[in-house]
């Protein structure tokens, strides 16, 4: 059985590798990334916690479900928006779209 710290550790390193790459990248893509590499980490802490906590309890599965599915909605629009701003600016760099005008 693998301990429960291995578990917190594994989702800090997650959540912080997400932060890194969501501050210092400027492509719209890896942005999207590394915010799925947070929503990850925070999965995994909700399924440790639950583990933690109740061990008989679903209630960390179920909030790891909505996750899952709030992450896929985010992304699809996501997308959508980045494709959208490619095909107006030809670019999918964060620097390319500060020009929009109002």
């Amino acid at each position: 059985m693998i301990p429960i710290e291995c578990y917190f550790a594994l989702s800090a390193l997650l959540f912080f590798i997400g932060v890194y790459g969501f501050v210092t990248r400027r492509n719209l893509i890896a942005m999207l990334i590394s915010v799925e590499l947070v929503l990850n980490a925070v999965d995994i802490n909700f399924a440790a916690v639950n583990r933690l906590l109740y061990p008989q309890g679903m209630e960390g599965m179920f909030m790891t479900l909505f996750v899952i599915g709030v992450a896929a909605a985010e992304s699809a629009v996501a997308i959508a928006i980045i494709i959208n701003v490619y095909r107006n600016f030809r670019s999918d760099r964060v620097d390319s779209i500060k020009n929009m005008k109002w």
